[in-house]
């Protein structure tokens, strides 16, 4: 198949085909007449690549899963340098998420104190909290 057929299989575009061309990822082969020339297994490794981008990996993350499947594996995650990717991204993910955790802490304690501050300002001071079933 052309690029073009490629590109809309793959729902991408054509010039990010030539991009992941020049970066070594898809195969570069030519028909007698120029033109690039792909098969389905160019599509696996599209689909791959953009699995992989839609959870977070950047392109060169991709690499080893694109290998294990040139290698003709039946998975792009069944090689080791792909297992080893997926657990550098966890341990990102999980440093990420404790970030996040305690960002999400501190905006939360900000807003309690600003919520303190501004019924304390209110005249006859701070409202009275209420409890469950609305009785102060």
């Amino acid at each position: 198949m052309r690029i073009g057929e490629l590109a809309e299989r793959a729902g991408t575009t054509t010039r990010t085909l030539r991009y992941y061309e020049s970066r070594g990822l898809l195969p570069a082969r030519r028909a007698e007449n120029g033109y690039r020339s792909y098969d389905e297994g160019d599509l696996r490794l599209l689909r791959e690549i953009r699995t992989l981008q839609d959870f977070g990996f950047d392109l060169e993350e991709t690499r080893p899963f694109v290998d294990c499947l040139r290698a003709g594996h039946p998975a792009g995650d069944s090689c080791p340098a792909s297992l080893a990717v997926y657990r550098r991204k966890l341990a990102e993910l999980d440093a990420l998420i404790g970030r996040l955790t305690a960002v999400r802490a501190e905006v939360g304690a900000q807003l309690t104190r600003a919520e303190l501050e501004a019924s304390a300002d209110l005249p006859g001071g701070p409202a009275p909290r209420c409890e469950l079933g609305g009785q102060p």
